[in-house]
């Protein structure tokens, strides 16, 4: 009778949502109690219960199952490594409607289906009461992490399909038919819905962690503050707030999915959740990381880097307001990388770093110049001219090799650039040598130490995400081996909070209101703020002062400062932005050059792929099938 009733939830979400098998549902079961009154017996059952709800959050740091780390136009990896990804099918428009690419939605083998998650949410939340040595404080506190998991899984599964059912409790076994199909409800509905678990959950977290050592990557008030702001942009954003591309985007009811009329007050409603986000984070101790452990003979350039590169990489560091404990960077994913520059290597030592984690040329030409303005408004900046091989020369010693022949597009660059882009010729501080004289440095060419030696393990564009790499890692010389520091994924950092507000407020109540937020984030990047540097150094001196010109400094200000972190995948498809970006020649310097003058000609690597039917993911063609409530996405 016992294991009827928890079975019952297997049988109803299987006439919702196709699975594989019992087995698949039993697994996930903490300690394989099939039986809902034993999972909830002590509070060490329900405590493994609550962790096996944090086990379904999306693997923030893989490689491929995160869609937003490869799908996207951010990375670029040899067709010898990554032909088969998923993410990479998604990249090139390859996404299909019979076996969806990492679709939560659905059982497709490789990532985890949510609504799983979403029902063993409300399994949870309706037995908490059961355990007899449960203290009411602990209570408290489980229901509120519950409630925020349950919210965000309804928020990942939003940005990915748009409209989706809101799962407020599990439906019981005696329900007739029409109670088990389900109907998408509308964007706006599941918006609130996700504001009203979190606004729940808020006040019943903790501010911070005590239990350092055993519940980092537990949420927090100000987690759930922040993605709660998350959430709101991502609704008043152009995608889901007046998108007339979804006007006739209904259910079989004729009730519309996503608003085509655009209402300015979800701006509002987002600047006030940043706020208060802002304000909690301020409070639990959050501030911009700063590199604190340099040296007196180190300079201020290499420390400046070092700040920026381990708002990443620095292990739980003040800025990280969410790390994904169960989702590290790994040192196997650092290494990929990670440019083969360690003095000494061997054919048979330089395959512990595969170093084909690529940025493609457009993200080096991302940053900004020396100047803290785009390239190509820079009135100093050679912009025509970028391609063209010149010589660093004593005032790029902390960034490029003194007397290298290197691009001109790599020298005179902002300190964001030098820190997160590795290329040829560039400074790579630490990986075991702590001094700037004697930093190494890339050389990429083919047949060089970083190059192509191989035909398989080099970097592709001729560049390397340095960002995600912990500055002390070191490939080993005298064994095959990479030594390195993993860290917890960057779910949410008080950068990403500033930038979203700074968004939020241009957005409702103009350009000035924002300045400060960006300006903060420039201040640490080594930046003057936006007004003085656009007013001295761009060819478009008013742009700060206008709400359009605002809104692309914003947006190029997250794409640079959040680079490598999952976010701009994300983001140019809230903007709208993704068919301007992802429908584009792959370029990066010849890699199979071996000489300055073959080596620096921009190659085409293929070719990006975005119909305006990729903003939102398909639903399983047997999903479709398995309840005729469901509509299909635009497109597919």
């Amino acid at each position: 009778m016992m294991k009827a009733r928890i079975l019952k939830y297997f049988v109803v979400l299987t006439m919702m949502f196709p699975m594989s098998s019992c087995g698949d549902y039993l697994d996930v079961v903490p300690d394989n109690i099939a039986v809902i009154e034993e999972a909830f017996d002590t509070r060490e059952s329900s405590l493994r219960f609550l962790a096996t709800l944090y086990n379904y959050l999306p693997p923030f740091g893989h490689y491929n199952n995160n869609p937003a780390l490869a799908a996207g136009d951010e990375i670029e990896v040899n067709d010898n490594v990554a032909r088969n990804w998923s993410s990479r099918r998604i990249a090139r428009g390859g996404q299909n409607i019979i076996a969806p690419d990492l679709g939560y939605w659905g059982n497709n083998g490789t990532v985890t289906n949510l609504f799983i998650a979403l029902r063993d949410c409300n399994i949870f939340l309706e037995n908490v009461d059961r355990p007899f040595d449960l203290t009411e404080d602990e209570k408290i506190r489980w229901i509120a992490e519950a409630k925020f998991l349950k919210a965000y899984f309804h928020f990942y599964l939003m940005r990915m399909y748009g409209p989706m059912p809101i799962t407020r409790e599990n439906i019981d076994v005696s329900s007739g038919v029409d109670e088990v199909r389900v109907k998408r409800d509308p964007v706006d509905d599941v918006t609130d819905y996700i504001v009203e678990l979190l606004d729940e959950a808020i006040p019943d977290l903790p501010l911070v962690i005590q239990d350092t050592g055993n519940e980092l990557g537990r949420i927090t008030s100000p987690i759930a503050a922040s993605i709660k702001a998350r959430v709101l942009v991502t609704a008043a954003s152009p995608l889901f707030n007046g998108n007339t591309d979804y006007s006739n985007f209904v259910d079989h009811d004729g009730v519309q999915l996503i608003s085509s009329e655009y209402d300015e007050t979800k701006w509002v409603e987002a600047a006030a959740a940043c706020s208060e986000a802002i304000e909690l984070a301020h409070e639990a101790g959050h501030q911009l990381y700063r590199f604190q452990q340099a040296p007196s003979d180190w300079s201020d350039t290499t420390v400046l880097k070092l700040s920026i590169r381990g708002s990443m990489t620095e292990r739980w560091n003040d800025e990280v307001i969410w790390g994904g404990s169960d989702s590290q960077v790994s040192g196997g994913f650092q290494s990929w990388a990670q440019a083969k520059i360690a003095n000494g290597l061997t054919a048979e030592t330089r395959q512990s770093a595969p170093s084909t984690w690529s940025p493609p040329m457009r993200i080096a030409e991302m940053f900004y110049t020396e100047n803290g303005v785009p390239m190509n408004e820079d009135l100093d900046y050679d912009y025509a001219n970028r391609y063209e091989v010149g010589t660093a020369n004593s005032a790029h010693k902390h960034y490029v090799r003194t007397g290298f022949e290197t691009a001109k597009l790599h020298l005179n660059r902002e300190p964001r650039f030098y820190a997160s882009i590795g290329f040829d010729g560039g400074i790579w501080f630490g990986h075991g040598v702590k001094s700037d004289d004697e930093a190494l440095f890339v050389r990429g060419k083919k047949g060089e130490q970083s190059g192509d030696l191989d035909g398989r393990l080099y970097s592709n564009s001729g560049y390397y995400a340095k960002k995600m790499v912990y500055y002390e890692n070191v490939q080993q010389t005298s064994t095959a081996g990479y030594s390195a520091r993993s860290y917890p994924f960057p779910i949410v950092r008080l950068a990403d909070l500033y930038l979203m507000y700074a968004e939020a407020l241009n957005e409702s109540s103009g350009p000035a209101a924002s300045h400060e937020w960006v300006d903060l984030v420039r201040e640490r990047a080594g930046l003057e703020g936006v007004v003085t540097s656009w007013a001295n150094h761009s060819n478009n001196p008013d742009k700060p002062t206008t709400q359009e010109g605002m809104r692309d400094i914003i947006q190029q200000e997250r794409l640079i400062e959040l680079c490598f972190e999952g976010i701009r995948f994300w983001d140019l498809r809230r903007w709208k932005k993704a068919s301007e970006y992802l429908n584009s020649d792959i370029r990066g310097w010849n890699s199979q050059g071996e000489t300055t003058d073959t080596y620096y000609q921009v190659t085409s690597l293929g070719t990006y792929k975005f119909l305006s039917r990729d903003y939102l993911w398909p639903i399983a063609e047997e999903d479709m099938i398995a309840n005729s409530n469901l509509v299909q996405n635009p497109g597919w």
